[in-house]
């Protein structure tokens, strides 16, 4: 959700820039198959309440990390998408915080309190008042008004601010300090 929302919202800000829908069906985004591939590996390792499987700890984190390394290798692959560079940095230092914290995101309670949650572990998130690379973790909350609202890191504004512009650039958008480049290959 952290590139999606962001993304949706760079398209409707593009349609009064000139943007155009019609230009995301000339964009050819490489390696979107192992894209999907991460998202079911996401999936499998944290299932939530809704779905009949539950997964263990170490297999979540192990397939965590691997589709976390599977979607930064397809962003990578695709950096030639003005905003991309942005995407992977943020996905980046999300990895680095959770590598460095036993495979979790650590999430400060003051953010936990901040967006209204009261967990210690749920998903992928962990509550931690002292993590190691404490400026990368979950650290801020989102306003309620946000739709699905939560926590987030520096990472996780990276991703979003590189999604905005993603769309602002393959949709063709004119706008002055933006200049798309290779949004058709």
């Amino acid at each position: 959700m952290v590139l999606a929302l962001p993304f949706l919202l760079g398209l409707l800000v593009a349609l009064p820039f000139g943007g155009r829908l019609r230009a995301l069906g000339h964009v050819r985004f490489r390696w979107l198959g192992l894209a999907y591939v991460a998202l079911a590996l996401q999936i499998v390792a944290f299932p939530g309440k809704s779905l009949p499987w539950s997964t263990p700890d170490g297999v979540a984190i192990a397939l965590w990390l691997a589709s976390d390394l599977v979607l930064l290798a397809v962003v990578v692959r695709n950096l030639r998408l003005t905003g991309m560079w942005l995407v992977a940095s943020g996905l980046a230092l999300n990895l680095v915080a959770v590598v460095a914290n036993g495979g979790h995101m650590p999430a400060l309670p003051s953010a936990l309190a901040n967006a209204g949650l009261h967990y210690h572990r749920e998903l992928n998130s962990v509550a931690m008042a002292h993590p190691t690379l404490p400026w990368l973790v979950d650290r801020w909350a989102a306003p309620h008004w946000i739709p699905l609202a939560n926590i987030f890191s520096v990472g996780d504004v990276a991703i979003a601010l590189g999604g905005l512009v993603v769309a602002l650039a393959v949709s063709g958008a004119r706008i002055p300090w933006l200049r798309p480049r290779a949004v058709i290959s």
